[in-house]
């Protein structure tokens, strides 16, 4: 099968056949690129929430309108900690679903495809909606999304994750 070429296009059914792969078998590169893509995921948002606290009062006035200083301003330092800690807790997850996938956990790989495929639509809706992609706004996290996408959806990737597990006893 090595020197076969694929098809451009393949049928649903074949795509959810039962992987035949080795319970044994070695971690390919796109799990492993796939779990680096994820922390190097993890650290652009790290550095997002951080540009963000720091330019908070400045969003809040040009964006918003609201001064600083006064009692809005107090109020929207409220919603910057809510931000602040919803972002974490998703950035805490996604390295826990990175360690998993390194591992070889089929559940946290779909995760992470579908946390990917989610970021990648709301940068979609906020291009539509006026917003620039820009290295300071979004296209790290956007190309890191896609190309964690890329990683995690290859055949090698599937193979390993759904591998048969009767070797280490589950089922």
């Amino acid at each position: 099968m090595s020197g076969e070429k694929r098809a451009a296009f393949e049928p649903p059914a074949e795509l959810v056949r039962p992987v035949e792969a080795p319970p044994d078998m070695k971690r390919p590169v796109s799990t492993s690129a796939g779990a680096v893509l994820v922390v190097m995921r993890v650290i652009a948002g790290i550095v997002w929430l951080i540009a963000l606290a720091a330019q908070w009062d400045q969003v809040l006035a040009d964006d918003g309108g609201i001064d600083p200083a006064s009692t809005e301003g107090e109020a929207a330092r409220a919603i910057l900690v809510v931000i602040l800690a919803f972002g974490a807790v998703v950035l805490l997850v996604q390295v826990l679903l990175a360690f998993a996938v390194y591992r070889g956990s089929n559940a946290a790989r779909m995760a992470l495809m579908i946390l990917a495929t989610l970021s990648i639509v709301v940068s979609w809706l906020d291009y539509f909606a006026g917003e620039e992609i820009t290295i300071r706004t979004t296209l790290v996290t956007l190309a890191l999304d896609i190309l964690v996408l890329l990683a995690l959806s290859s055949r090698a990737a599937r193979a390993y994750a759904r591998r048969s597990r009767t070797k280490r006893g589950r089922r």
